[in-house]
């Protein structure tokens, strides 16, 4: 298991180091929360596909141009929980620097540290609690343990990172998973899928519900996908609620339209919750990334 949370300093927790990362924050106590006397566990979610920091972006397109919508989209969205995808180590600190009310966990998919991109979690420091025992990073291919590695036919090191986190207003765990599959190989997305479903299958707390955030390169029709839908028992949220929406492109190229059926980042929740809500965020100009932020409210009875 590997992952870095950005608290003050990016702390290793399956190493003896400590690393800076030239920003800090007074932790101090969690805010209050109020008590959820009927045990419901309702959560904001968000997937996003950052886009890397390609120094071949210019204008709009840089991620320092970037970086002020993207910050003001997360506060105006104001999730629970958010999966990223793509985001390079000064990104995700970027972003962890200009969101202090979360948290982050990842791992760069090269070296289990800091180098590449990370699938990493944000998540709300005053609601939730971190189960550090249950809790890391690992690879899409024969040896998931072993940073950078990449056995199925992807050209690049594909990662799954998860958390067990604990709401402090009801005391219910639950699990999120956040993933970023390769975008061409298709046998690596099927190998991706049975990885994932083994791994969620045999979580430690088996009984407690699941979030599965991503990009995963593919549609909601994709045989890995509804693979790992099917035994995993996933509920599609966007499918949920809008199913026959035409307009349902997450992946638009810059081009900014959600026109067309190139839904590849989805969000995807044990099966009997209740989806509240699933949108697809397009409003926001200049675009925030190549991808569409996706979002969806759920509750957990």
């Amino acid at each position: 298991m590997r992952g870095f949370f950005f608290q003050g300093i990016v702390l290793c927790l399956f190493a003896p180091c400590l690393v800076s990362c030239n920003r800090s924050r007074a932790l101090g106590p969690p805010k209050a929360v109020p008590v959820a006397a009927d045990g419901r566990l309702e959560l904001r979610l968000m997937s996003f596909n950052v886009r890397y920091e390609n120094p071949d972006d210019t204008g709009s397109r840089a991620w320092r141009r970037r970086v002020p919508g993207v910050v003001r989209m997360i506060r105006e969205e104001a999730p629970d929980v958010i999966g990223v995808q793509e985001a390079l180590h000064g990104q995700a600190a970027d972003l962890w620097a200009s969101l202090p009310d979360y948290e982050f966990f990842g791992a760069g998919r090269d070296d289990g540290r800091r180098s590449g991109e990370y699938a990493g979690i944000f998540f709300r420091r005053d609601r939730f609690e971190v189960n550090a025992s249950d809790c890391g990073t690992f690879w899409l291919s024969d040896t998931p343990e072993s940073p950078g590695s990449k056995t199925w036919g992807n050209g690049i090191p594909r990662t799954a990172t998860w958390l067990r986190l604990v709401d402090r207003a009801s005391q219910r765990g639950f699990y999120v998973y956040n993933t970023h599959w390769d975008h061409r190989h298709q046998g690596s997305r099927e190998r991706s899928a049975r990885l994932l479903a083994e791994r969620i299958g045999g979580r430690k707390s088996a009984k407690e519900p699941v979030v599965m955030l991503g990009d995963f390169n593919a549609l909601e029709t994709n045989p890995g996908l509804a693979d790992l839908v099917a035994k995993c028992h996933l509920a599609d949220t966007f499918r949920k609620c809008h199913p026959g929406e035409s307009a349902r492109s997450t992946l638009h190229f810059w081009r900014a339209t959600r026109t067309g059926e190139l839904k590849v980042d989805h969000i995807l929740v044990s099966d009997g919750a209740e989806v509240l809500s699933a949108e697809i965020r397009d409003r926001d100009a200049p675009v925030v990334s190549d991808h569409f932020p996706i979002t969806a409210r759920v509750a957990f009875p």
